[in-house]
């Protein structure tokens, strides 16, 4: 195959996964609104993206080339907050630091969070990797023995 066909693939894989990845967080959004919830809209997706994935109704590789993009290209998402806050001068001069800690404190507990979060993931897998080695192997030794 040529190059350019690859890459064409490759981006339709892209958009494809990055729609459906939006597709999600519109549904969130939709169900946070509808149930009145009080956790924000992108904790439910997040919520709903790892259960997908954690009963194997959702494929990783559906997403994977999407997410991977997507966090490659974080930094372009939070340039509009930063233009935008320069905006609000005033509203930094009377409540700096109060957002300062806010910010921080807020951004600490993502980073907490998410490393809990992806912890518990890496150790699903693992622990579900080893069992299908495990039954694999089982398999295996049971076919030799007849």
């Amino acid at each position: 195959m040529s190059d350019s066909f690859l890459s064409l693939k490759r981006l339709l894989q892209t958009l494809l996964q990055v729609g459906l990845l939006c597709l999600l967080a519109l549904t969130a959004q939709w169900l946070v609104n509808i149930l009145s919830l009080p956790i924000p809209s992108s904790v439910v997706g997040l919520l709903g993206l790892f259960g997908l994935l954690a009963l194997d109704w959702l494929p990783e590789r559906f997403v994977a080339v999407g997410a991977t993009w997507l966090l490659g290209e974080l930094l372009l998402f939070f340039i509009p907050p930063v233009v935008a806050s320069l905006h609000y001068a005033p509203l930094f001069e009377q409540y700096g630091v109060s957002l300062l800690l806010t910010l921080v404190l807020g951004s600490i507990c993502v980073l907490l969070i998410t490393g809990v979060v992806i912890d518990c993931v890496f150790r699903f897998e693992h622990r579900r990797n080893r069992r299908k080695s495990e039954l694999a192997a089982t398999t295996q030794s049971t076919r030799v023995g007849h």
